[in-house]
C-alpha cells in the first residue's frame, strides 16, 4: 500500500492550479488539516481521506465507494463531505472533527475482500486521526471486513461488536427535522396532510417513508433504481412513484422535497421549477454551490441544513466507540428538533438564511474547542 499524505495544506501561497488545489490551499471550502491518498495496486484501491478538522476530537465521517467521473472529482468530493461533517458533528454535540473519505470505483464491479482489508490498512496508518462508517456504497458488512485491519471502524454489525445500520437513526433524525420545519413553516410540528416528495430511498430514504406515513403524510418516491421504488411500494401501495427528480420537484401541491441521494439537489436548475416549500432531507451537501442558499430565502422556500438533520447517524457510529446503547442515540437523535428550531430562530433574528446560521453556530463550537 502506498500512502501519500498533506498536512496543515493552510499556506496563503500554494500554486495556481483552479481545482483540488485551489480548494485546499485559498477558497474558504479548504483549510483541511490533512488529505491522504492511499493506492494499492494488488487489490485495485484507489482512495482518499480527507480531515478536516480536530479541533473537537478525531475526525469522524463516513467512506463513500463510488464510481467518480475523474480523481479530481473524488478528492473534490472527500474534501466537500469532510468539511460538512466537521460542521455535523459540531452541531451533533459530538466530541469529534470531521472526515470523509472515499474509494473510487464502481462497487458493484471492484468491491472485494482483499479491497476493503487494504482500505483498512489505510484507515489504520492514520493512528486514529479518523476513524470510519458506512456512507454512499459501503454497508455493514463492509464495515466488519475493513475493521479486520484496524481498531477506527464504526458502523459494524452487532455481532462484531457494533451498533449495525446507521440509517435507522439518520431517518429518524431527518424526520426530527422535518418536524421543526413544519412547526416554524406551519405552526405545528406534524406533517400530517402535507404531500412529501422523497428523492432517493435507499439506505435511509426508505425508512422515512415509514416515519412520515406513520405521521399522516401523503409520499410521493423517486429513485434511480427500479428496484428501490418497488421495495416501497409493494410494503406501501398508497406511496405514488413518478419518474425522476425533475418529476417530482414539479408535483402540483408539494409541500416538502427531502433529497435523500447524492449531493447538488439544490441548484439554479432545479429552483425556478420546484414547488415545495420546505426542503429537508438526508443527502449530504445539497446546496450546489454558494448562494443557493439565498435564493433558496428569496424565494420563501425553508432550507432545513442538510448537516444538521441527518446527523442520526453519526450519532449512533459515534456511541459505539463507548459501547453502544441504542435508547441513549435516539434520545441524542430527537434533540435534532430542538437544533432545527434554534437554527431557524438565528436565522431570523441575524436576518440571514438558515445554512448561514447553522454555520455560524457550528464555527463558534469549533472555535471555542481550539482556544481552550
Amino acid at each position: 500500500m502506498g500512502v501519500t499524505t498533506v498536512t496543515d495544506v493552510r499556506p496563503a501561497h500554494a500554486g495556481t492550479d483552479g481545482g483540488v488545489l485551489h480548494t485546499l490551499f485559498r477558497s474558504e471550502q479548504g483549510g483541511h488539516e490533512q488529505v491522504a491518498l492511499c493506492q494499492d495496486r494488488a487489490s485495485g484501491l484507489k482512495a482518499v481521506i480527507a480531515i478536516h478538522s480536530t479541533a473537537l476530537g478525531p475526525a469522524l465521517g463516513g467512506t463513500r465507494f463510488h464510481a467518480y467521473a475523474s480523481e479530481e472529482e473524488a478528492v473534490l468530493d472527500a474534501l466537500n463531505l469532510s468539511r460538512g461533517m466537521s460542521y455535523k458533528n459540531a452541531l451533533a454535540g459530538l466530541d469529534h472533527g470531521g472526515g470523509k473519505a472515499v474509494i473510487i470505483g464502481d462497487p458493484d464491479l471492484i468491491k472485494t475482500e482483499e479491497l476493503l482489508l487494504a482500505y483498512g490498512r489505510f484507515v489504520g496508518s492514520l493512528g486514529g486521526r479518523y476513524v470510519t462508517a458506512c456512507d454512499v456504497g459501503t454497508y455493514v458488512a463492509d464495515m466488519d471486513v475493513i475493521a479486520r485491519t484496524n481498531k477506527w471502524t464504526t458502523g459494524r454489525s452487532p455481532q462484531n461488536g457494533g451498533a449495525g445500520d446507521s440509517s435507522v437513526l439518520t431517518a429518524y433524525g431527518v424526520f426530527q427535522g422535518m418536524r421543526a420545519s413544519a412547526q416554524h413553516a406551519w405552526g405545528d410540528p406534524t406533517l400530517r396532510g402535507r404531500k412529501v416528495g422523497i428523492a432517493g430511498v435507499g439506505k435511509v430514504g426508505h425508512l422515512l417513508v415509514e416515519h412520515l406515513l406513520n405521521d399522516g403524510a401523503e409520499v410521493v418516491i423517486t429513485d434511480v433504481r427500479a428496484d428501490s421504488m418497488e421495495r416501497v411500494r409493494a410494503k406501501y401501495p398508497q406511496v405514488t412513484a413518478v419518474a425522476g427528480t425533475e418529476a417530482l420537484i414539479r408535483t402540483e401541491g408539494l409541500d416538502v422535497y427531502a433529497p435523500c441521494a447524492l449531493g447538488g439537489a439544490l441548484s439554479d436548475e432545479s429552483l425556478p421549477v420546484l414547488t415545495a416549500k420546505v426542503v429537508c432531507g438526508a443527502a449530504n451537501n445539497q446546496l450546489a454551490h454558494p448562494g443557493v442558499e439565498k435564493d433558496l430565502s428569496d424565494r420563501g422556500i425553508l432550507y432545513a441544513p442538510d448537516y444538521v438533520v441527518n446527523a442520526g447517524g453519526v450519532i449512533q457510529v459515534a456511541d459505539e466507540l463507548h459501547g453502544f446503547d441504542f435508547d441513549r442515540c435516539k434520545t441524542k437523535a430527537a434533540k435534532i428538533f430542538d437544533t432545527t428550531l434554534a437554527i431557524f430562530a438565528r436565522a431570523k433574528v441575524d436576518g440571514i438564511p438558515p445554512a448561514a446560521a447553522a454555520d455560524r453556530l457550528a464555527e463558534q463550537r469549533m472555535a471555542e474547542a481550539r482556544h481552550a
